[in-house]
């Protein structure tokens, strides 16, 4: 199936699939939301259960390279405010690297980057079922998938403990937790 064609915009927001330049300004994006004292401004924080890197320039430049992939960038009046990312996994997309800038948490824009991103893996590739992780000590972040229509399978997998690509755990209690949405 066709997606329909970037770049649409909302209000005053614009979506668009990223392209290599803008690595650079994802990663700072993806870090100001979850790691270190800047990402306190906004609720998304994980700095309380991981210091070091969420993502790095090597990780975000394949994910926006990769087949079957779509990094969708938010922006308004030209700067980049939000990402994720969606992946096509047969009869399902997974959903990550949502971020969306600290000083704009809590003010309904993530809600519409869910929407967006759901349509477009429809669109794209008639997915039924959008599939993401999260850490499962995050009872609040959880909570908001949920109240998205979100349900919690309690199905885990490990957190990559050693692997500091992924962050340096400040506990050993760790683990994802897969949550699904039928969206088609």
């Amino acid at each position: 199936m066709a997606t329909a064609p970037h770049p649409r915009t909302h209000d005053d927001l614009t979506f668009r699939d990223a392209v290599a330049a803008d690595v650079e300004a994802l990663v700072a994006l993806v870090e100001s939301a979850y790691r270190g004292d800047a990402s306190r401004a906004g609720w998304t924080t994980e700095a309380d259960i991981l210091d070091g890197q969420r993502t790095d320039p090597e990780g975000v430049a394949a994910v926006v390279a990769a087949p079957d992939s779509k990094l969708l960038v938010v922006e308004r009046e030209g700067r980049i405010v939000a990402c994720c990312h969606l992946e096509h996994r047969g009869d399902h997309a997974y959903f990550g690297m949502f971020a969306v800038s600290p000083a704009l948490q809590g003010a309904g824009l993530g809600k519409l980057i869910m929407a967006e991103a759901e349509r477009t893996a429809h669109a794209a590739w008639g997915a039924r079922e959008m599939h993401m992780t999260v850490i499962s000590v995050r009872s609040e972040l959880i909570a908001w998938y949920e109240r998205r229509g979100y349900r919690r399978t309690g199905r885990t997998s490990p957190f990559p403990y050693g692997d500091e690509r992924f962050g340096i755990p400040r506990r050993d209690d760790l683990e994802f937790e897969l949550l699904v949405k039928e969206i088609g």
